[in-house]
């Protein structure tokens, strides 16, 4: 048995879950999700929510913890929200953003402009003697690594001088570099 799958799930109050047809739907006051979901039974009885395979092949064992994970981020993103900070390590590196719209100057010759979703919101703050951070926030998880995933990809950190766009305390594993 799937030690994640099998735990339930309690709804908060001020979200609103609604299962029909193999969809599952949570609404709360940050936003509203859907999730359509394949062999495994759903069952939503007194306020909490319980997740159960109805076989015992390795592909529906893999399903059971998966969509019991996703239903709890689900409920948890309408209620919460989510966090992600990026940080911006090195010389000349800044970022500043207009609404939706990104600007990432990351030692190209060209500086880099993104266009957010309107579901992630947006936030730089510089401030003067600190590397420059950029705050994503969303309801959606799925999304918010997404767009959290992109932007880091434009600047990975390197592990000699650890330059580059990396999360906020994340500890990089750094290598000697030349001896002479």
């Amino acid at each position: 048995m799937s030690r994640i799958g099998k735990n339930p799930i309690t709804i908060p109050s001020g979200a609103a879950v609604e299962l029909k047809d193999n969809i599952f739907s949570v609404k709360g006051k940050l936003g509203q999700l859907s999730q359509d979901f394949y062999d495994v039974d759903v069952k939503i009885e007194d306020g909490v929510i319980t997740v159960a395979r109805n076989a015992d092949t390795k592909d529906i064992r893999a399903k059971h913890g998966l969509y019991r994970a996703l239903f709890s981020n689900m409920i948890q993103g309408v209620t919460e929200g989510f966090t992600n900070q990026l940080e911006l390590v090195g010389v000349g590196y800044r970022a500043s953003n207009q609404g939706q719209r990104l600007e990432l100057a990351l030692g190209y010759s060209h500086n880099i402009v993104i266009e957010v979703c309107p579901e992630v919101i947006l936030e730089t703050i510089s401030e003067k003697g600190k590397n420059p951070i950029i705050k994503l926030t969303s309801f959606d998880k799925q999304l918010l690594g997404q767009v959290t995933a992109k932007i880091r990809d434009y600047r990975r950190p390197e592990p000699y001088k650890g330059k580059g766009v990396k999360f906020v305390g994340e500890v990089l594993r750094r290598k000697a570099g030349k001896t002479a």
